[in-house]
């Protein structure tokens, strides 16, 4: 793959560099922003790595003006501020995933197959002509409240479902804790109640009894339904 590396650590840099042209992929390195944001507008790439603290701008404002700019181009922000506040803001912004430093080059590999897996799925909404919701094995009738899992029926409360409907209205897509609480709860993060945790047991519980896994726990980031 022909990738764009954006990174100001020069032995960072070369490390990568020398790990990802051994893999067989065509690295191009950017030193600094301005330079990284005018290579990723202006030449198609593959993927794109991106540090967040670099010397002229930020990581944040490239990958924003990138995803304004209509590059679609998936991105990967690795930087060593591992703030769940900041990693929310790179999702947010439009990054792919993001991998705090120090990490072990096989895990980024690992999450650029992810990425490039999920990219690779065919594209569909999950909303039905009759306004119910299908996802994988999973059916949700919003008119009746109902929901069934490979065509048995599960019952959940009204706030389980309210989660759970998030979630399938973006399949493969990280939803943080603080959406939740604000789309299900109408409140803003609070970081002392446990209650979104709770309720995501629950409907993990539920739903797991009847089938693999679907709902995966994103640690730092969020839950995201994986049908």
């Amino acid at each position: 793959m022909k990738l764009l590396l954006i990174e100001d650590e020069v032995e960072l840099a070369a490390t990568l560099h020398r790990g990802l042209a051994q893999e067989g992929h065509k690295v191009t390195l950017a030193t600094d922003g301005a330079t990284g944001l005018e290579l990723a507008t202006n030449l198609a790439f593959d993927f794109i790595l991106l540090d967040v603290n670099l010397p002229d701008m930020s990581g944040f404002d490239i990958c924003s003006a990138l995803r304004e700019a209509a590059v679609t181009t998936p991105i990967i922000m690795v930087t060593a501020r591992d703030d769940v506040a900041d990693r929310i803001r790179g999702l947010k912004g439009g990054a792919d995933d993001y991998l705090p430093k120090p990490f072990a080059f096989e895990e980024l590999l690992a999450r650029m197959d992810a990425v490039k897996r999920r990219m690779e799925r065919p594209q569909f909404s999950p909303i039905q002509p009759d306004g119910s919701l299908t996802v994988g094995d999973l059916h949700f009738d919003p008119r009746t409240m109902t929901l069934t899992r490979a065509g048995s029926p599960v019952q959940l409360t009204v706030k389980e479902m309210g989660v759970l409907r998030l979630l399938m209205e973006s399949p493969g897509t990280v939803i943080s804790r603080t959406e939740i609480l604000r789309a299900v709860w109408g409140i803003e993060d609070d970081p002392l109640t446990n209650i979104v945790e709770v309720y995501l047991s629950r409907l993990r519980r539920k739903l797991h009894a009847l089938g693999p896994p679907i709902v995966e726990n994103v640690r730092g980031f969020g839950y995201r339904l994986t049908a």
